[in-house]
């Protein structure tokens, strides 16, 4: 489960932010001083860090050059300036992403979820990343967006038939061969009641398009999303 790692002094813009990201199903951590930032990242385990850069003891710009030198964790500033010497500042400095004040928590979930993605085939081992999707075959694992998805025996033989080819559409036919074989008196619209199911399931995961789709006449294929 991914670490987010919010360093910001004011209370309920914390707050706010610390439920969006915990509503996603991610850990979600807070600090208050840009002092506590480096001491944190060195115990290992954050995924990305929101960094503001108004902290009261060193600004969140001091905090990201410091770190540059021994992390190359994700940051995304957070901050009420939006000049544009700011922003080029923040980027300049090693930071991934700049968001101003106000904002939409949802939009910055969007970003962390982006961020995720990039790291994702570097952080990981045993995975196969297919767009939004990865798979642990050893494991019997899949996730979307980071996020790690329950899933039945059948629903994962499914789900892993169509990303061995994604784009390419499998008849019931062909789905029921490679996913029931050991279950002989299951019928084709079992597939069609595993798809229902799978794609409840990435939608409660944030999917925001139809990944699973349905090609009358012939049978399924999944799409699996842009990466950020």
């Amino acid at each position: 489960m991914p670490l987010i790692l919010l360093a910001e002094d004011e209370t309920a813009i914390a707050q706010s932010v610390l439920f969006a990201l915990r509503a996603e199903g991610w850990q979600a951590e807070h600090l208050l001083l840009g002092g506590q930032v480096l001491p944190r990242l060195r115990q290992g385990g954050v995924d990305v860090l929101i960094l503001d850069v108004g902290l009261p003891d060193i600004s969140g710009f001091e905090v990201c050059r410091a770190l540059r030198a021994e992390s190359d964790v994700p940051v995304i500033f957070l901050t009420a300036r939006d000049g544009e010497l700011d922003r080029v500042l923040g980027l300049e400095l090693g930071g991934d992403d700049y968001v101003a004040k106000p904002f939409s928590p949802r939009e910055l979930v969007a970003r962390v979820r982006a961020r995720l993605r990039r790291s994702a085939p570097f952080r990981t081992e045993g995975w196969r990343v297919y767009g939004r999707f990865a798979i642990d075959e050893a494991g019997h694992r899949i996730r979307f967006d980071e996020r790690l998805l329950e899933l039945t025996r059948y629903e994962y033989g499914l789900l892993a038939a169509l990303l061995a080819r994604p784009g390419a559409v499998l008849s019931r036919a062909q789905l029921m061969d490679r996913v029931w074989e050991n279950a002989p008196d299951s019928s084709d619209r079992t597939v069609d009641t595993h798809v229902k199911t799978l794609r409840a399931k990435l939608r409660d995961a944030g999917a925001d398009f139809e990944a699973i789709k349905t090609h009358r006449g012939l049978g399924y294929a999944l799409e699996t999303g842009e990466r950020g």
